[in-house]
């Protein structure tokens, strides 16, 4: 007898016909869904695309904008920069100027200050403090100023040179930063979705803390602009103040190196007419005491010229004393003959008189010829300074325009 398999049961034709509607229903919704979201999924999949090419132009686009931003201030510090060395090197040259017209005062103040030493050496009535004395301590006293003035100023453009280095090195870094940023965009801006070197940085997506916003940026950039601007013009304005302390110097000191040579030939002068008025009346006082030898002599003579006369007159009278008796009497010849003695005796004595009052005379004027003969040494010895230390010294000053 055959064993019963049991089956599973059945279902009826209306739970089959359901279930596959249920199934067609639900296969349908999925496909619907399915459908929608691959729709969905398309749209977003090209919306994203969208999204993304655009945000990738508007990236590079700002990219773009912040190259030539760069590039425009770049610009900016480089011509600022240009400015600033061309200004530098001309600051240099001044400076040199400075230097060259501070060494250029030193031969000039040495041979005022050696002309006042020689002109100590003067001697007797000649050493006056005079007009030539008065403009060379004035002279020392200028050059002195004009050194101190050209002193302070090389050291005003010495700390110019170093104010506006300091401004060029502050562009050549600000320069190099922006070359560097310049030089990372540009490798930016050439980046696409299928360059090799693009990669995941997962660390990037964050603000620095020591970042800068733009407008401290261009703050930052025009602050060394108009620093460099503003040592820019210190150095123009003080480069024409040297052209005009040089020029101003440089005339004074030539005006009292006319001056000074101008007195010192008048004196040079006064002192030749002082010396050849001297040497005049030297030559009449020496004419003069050869005539007064000459007279002292005649004077002498006339003096032993009276001896003869004088002897003969008294012999006679002694003579004539040894008349006998009444034959020694007061006739006119005694009285004539005492007359004659007396008259004798006086002249001889006015000339006494005469030859002492001229031998004194002598002494006078040989005293006078010592002095003049002393004063022409003195005005040689002052010539000697003046004409030939002095002035031979003074050709050497040369006063350009610095």
């Amino acid at each position: 007898m055959a064993k019963l398999v049991h089956l599973p049961p059945k279902f009826l034709p209306q739970e089959w016909a359901m279930t596959n509607k249920a199934r067609y229903t639900s296969a349908e919704l999925e496909r619907s869904r399915s459908e929608r979201l691959v729709a969905e999924s398309q749209r977003l999949v090209h919306e994203i695309e969208k999204t993304t090419q655009k945000s990738q132009r508007d990236v590079n686009k700002k990219l773009e904008q912040r190259q030539e931003e760069i590039e425009f201030w770049k610009k900016e510090l480089d011509t600022k920069l240009e400015e600033t060395a061309n200004e530098i090197e001309q600051l240099l040259v001044f400076k040199i100027r400075l230097e060259n017209a501070l060494e250029g005062c030193k031969e000039p103040l040495a041979i005022a200050q050696q002309c006042l030493i020689e002109r100590e050496k003067r001697v007797g009535i000649d050493l006056v403090h005079d007009e030539v004395e008065r403009e060379l301590i004035k002279e020392v006293e200028v050059i002195q100023g004009v050194m101190a003035l050209l002193q302070r100023t090389l050291e005003q453009t010495i700390e110019q040179i170093r104010l506006n280095r300091s401004a060029k090195y502050s562009l050549e870094k600000d320069i190099q930063d922006k070359f560097q940023a310049l030089e990372i965009d540009n490798y930016c801006s050439t980046l696409t979705n299928n360059t090799p070197d693009i990669r995941y940085a997962s660390n990037s997506v964050k603000i620095q803390s020591n970042s800068v916003n733009p407008k401290e940026w261009e703050d930052f950039t025009n602050a060394n602009i108009v620093k460099a601007e503003k040592q820019r013009n210190s150095a123009v304005a003080l480069r024409s103040l040297i052209d005009s302390i040089l020029s101003e110097t440089a005339d004074d000191l030539s005006k009292q190196c006319d001056t000074v040579n101008f007195a010192l030939k008048n004196h040079v002068q006064e002192t030749k007419d002082a010396k050849n008025k001297l040497e005049v009346h030297l030559a009449k006082v020496m004419d003069e005491i050869s005539c007064q030898e000459k007279n002292i002599e005649s004077l002498k003579k006339a003096i032993m010229d009276k001896e003869g006369p004088i002897k003969v007159a008294q012999t006679r009278l002694e003579t004539r004393t040894l008349r006998p008796n009444v034959e020694l009497c007061r006739d006119p010849v005694q009285y004539r003959l005492i007359n004659e003695v007396n008259e004798i005796t006086v002249n001889v004595e006015r000339l006494r008189e005469a030859l002492c009052q001229a031998e004194r005379e002598l002494k006078a004027l040989n005293r006078n010829q010592l002095s003049l003969e002393e004063e022409i040494k003195v005005k040689e010895n002052t010539l000697y300074i003046g004409e030939v230390i002095c002035m031979q010294m003074r050709e050497a000053i040369s006063i350009n325009k610095f």
